[in-house]
């Protein structure tokens, strides 16, 4: 029964890791723009927030616990847990989720105004997911090391 929803489970960990790396790519753009308002632009500033949580709440941090979910277990229910590739694969999606981490913390900084980091600093986080994107997925799909 369990191998019959191999390909489901598969399919919607797929769509978790999509709507996670969307995300995860789209935040950091936010706190670039948000970082770059002029002092008193409180409207705008409050707009950002209310985007940046929702964000965070609704997409990033559900779609983060799914893909971990499905994951684990198609790691389990393939065999391939042991594998190289996957071990590496797994150290790079915890650099993703430490990094997830770090972008839940900054919500919270923008949220209470404490942000201290100019746009420009927000500019290079942004390639951080994409660095670890691309790992993630020549791992996931060329699998050397088997």
């Amino acid at each position: 029964m369990l191998e019959s929803l191999y390909p489901w489970i598969k399919a919607f960990h797929v769509i978790a890791v999509i709507a996670w790396m969307a995300a995860m790519l789209y935040l950091p753009r936010l706190f670039v723009y948000h970082a770059a308002l002029p002092a008193g632009s409180r409207v705008q500033s409050e707009t950002f927030k209310v985007m940046e949580r929702r964000l965070l709440k609704a997409i990033m941090t559900p779609a983060m616990i799914v893909t971990w979910i499905l994951g684990l277990w198609l790691a389990w229910q393939s065999g391939f847990y042991a594998a190289p590739w996957l071990q590496a694969k797994f150290a790079l999606v915890l650099a993703m989720s430490g990094m997830h981490g770090f972008l839940a913390r900054t919500v919270k900084d923008f949220a209470a105004d404490r942000n201290t980091r100019g746009h420009r600093f927000y500019r290079v986080i942004n390639e951080v997911p994409t660095l670890l994107m691309i790992g993630i997925v020549i791992l996931a799909i060329v699998k050397p090391w088997s």
